[in-house]
């Protein structure tokens, strides 16, 4: 959406600024993404406006996040993942997905996906995870994006995927432990370096980094997919790689970063429209488990 002065609700409008000021539409890779105001429900006029407006913070819309919403009330649902990726020709209630979005509607609910913007954000999701595997910038000699977005005025340096240096180079396993213990995961996927090789070049990426990472030549690849053949090209390469299933390498930067980011920035906004409460789905989960 171009411009949020067209979206009719002010509490909508608010919030949508404000994910906009920390995660900007124009850092969205547009070329393939559908980030922006994906539902725009009409006002439940036959309420009363609640005291504190609730933002729910999810990955995935899924059904069990939707009814979660449902009950809980939110103004907004703030999805990572956008619930509408291609052009829909109907909306019925065969189809689970556009189920939950014609109750949200009903129920007066908006749905709003920055996605790629996240990913791109200085201090965003893959800045997070950079922090996560190297211990912050004090272990680090450098950090640079692997595709930069240019022209986003205010924005210079952000972009997608992000190639750490280490000061020190580190065993493989004490990094595949440091990324266990950020994630809170119990297991991870590895193809592991050869000869036992330290690692000091690591290239991240959030989701499904096996595109962006192909050619890149470091010692380390930390994603949270790979496909077989991309693994295979990496051992190939001798590269060692971390993955951690699509959606583990995201979900923390919900309950670690965004909702404290956006609260601080809606407390700015308390006076004229209420108060805001942010708060992490609990019923956004990763779709595979390991048994």
């Amino acid at each position: 959406m171009s411009s949020n002065a067209v979206i009719r609700s002010r509490t909508l409008r608010t919030v949508v600024s404000a994910v906009q000021k920390l995660y900007p539409q124009a850092l969205a890779d547009k070329t393939w993404d559908n980030t922006g105001l994906l539902l725009e429900a009409p006002d439940r006029t036959d309420r009363p406006s609640p005291k504190t407006h609730k933002v729910l913070l999810t990955i995935d819309l899924t059904k069990a996040v939707a009814d979660e919403a449902i009950s809980l009330k939110p103004s907004v649902i703030v999805a990572y993942h956008p619930i509408i990726f291609r052009p829909l020709k109907s909306l019925t209630l065969a189809n689970t997905q556009q189920e939950s979005l014609l109750k949200l509607a009903q129920e007066g609910v908006s749905v709003y996906s920055p996605h790629t913007a996240v990913d791109a954000a200085i201090g965003g999701v893959n800045d997070w995870l950079a922090d996560g595997i190297s211990g912050g910038r004090g272990e680090e000699s450098g950090r640079v994006v692997i595709e930069e977005v240019k022209d986003v005025p205010g924005c210079e340096g952000s972009g997608m995927g992000r190639i750490v240096t280490l000061k020190e180079p580190r065993e493989f396993q004490e990094l595949v432990d440091r990324v266990k213990g950020f994630l809170g995961l119990k297991y991870v996927m590895i193809g592991k370096a050869p000869n036992n090789k330290k690692i000091r070049t690591i290239a991240i990426c959030a989701g499904s980094g096996g595109s962006m990472l192909r050619n890149i030549d470091v010692d380390l690849l930390f994603t949270g997919e790979l496909s077989h053949h991309e693994a295979l090209a990496a051992k190939e390469r001798g590269v060692g790689f971390i993955t951690c299933f699509h959606t583990n390498t995201e979900r923390g930067f919900l309950r670690d970063v965004m909702k404290g980011k956006l609260t601080e920035v809606l407390k700015n906004e308390a006076e004229r429209e209420g108060e805001f409460e942010v708060v992490v789905s609990e019923w956004d989960r990763d779709p595979f488990e390991i048994v």
